[in-house]
């Protein structure tokens, strides 16, 4: 399933906002997958989670994002686990970046975000938040083309056996190598090079 995005320095976004980002990418999920569950048990279906590399990866003024894709994987671990006596499969498909007509929207979020910060805000996080608007903007203009990613999805939702979690996207597999590979403060660095912090 696909969420929302609410970028921002986590000090200056509203709670509501990001307890919405939760309700859409978590909560709802939850939601339609439950409502399938009978269905998926009788058919002995497969499940398919939608993340991003975000989650294992986070970026900063991208946290409420990268903790409900990450929240959800916790419950597709957990649903894997529980399901797995009634042949249901659960894969976890980490996205990387990719052009979905997403990025004219995280534009719109990105600039929002920045009119409506106080002058006090600006001044503690301008700068950086428009080196990471301008990273983010790039990476999704350069992603992955949705044919593309669709035809991954696909390939996971009928590969034999199912794997735990894959990656869709060349961005996506080298980051999950990141994370297996490399050391917190190595991650810590490339989070910030990779938004233009470093």
């Amino acid at each position: 399933m696909p969420g929302i995005l609410t970028p921002g320095p986590i000090e200056v976004l509203p709670l509501d906002a990001i307890r919405r980002e939760f309700d859409v990418n978590v909560f709802g999920a939850l939601s339609v997958i439950n409502s399938f569950l009978p269905a998926l048990r009788k058919a002995r279906g497969r499940i398919v989670q939608l993340s991003t590399w975000t989650a294992s990866v986070p970026l900063p003024f991208n946290g409420p994002s990268g903790a409900s894709k990450a929240a959800m994987e916790v419950f597709a671990a957990v649903y894997r686990a529980e399901l797995k006596s009634f042949g249901v499969d659960v894969v976890v498909a980490a996205a990387g970046n990719t052009r979905t007509g997403g990025p004219a929207k995280t534009a719109a979020a990105l600039e929002r975000v920045a009119e409506g910060m106080t002058p006090e805000q600006r001044e503690l996080y301008g700068q950086s938040f428009g080196s990471f608007t301008a990273a983010l903007n790039a990476m999704q203009n350069s992603g992955l083309d949705s044919a593309t990613a669709a035809r991954r999805m696909i390939e996971l939702a009928e590969q034999v056996p199912a794997p735990g979690r894959a990656p869709v996207g060349a961005d996506a597999g080298e980051m999950l190598r990141v994370v297996r590979e490399k050391s917190d403060a190595e991650q810590d660095a490339l989070r910030l090079q990779l938004v233009g912090l470093s």
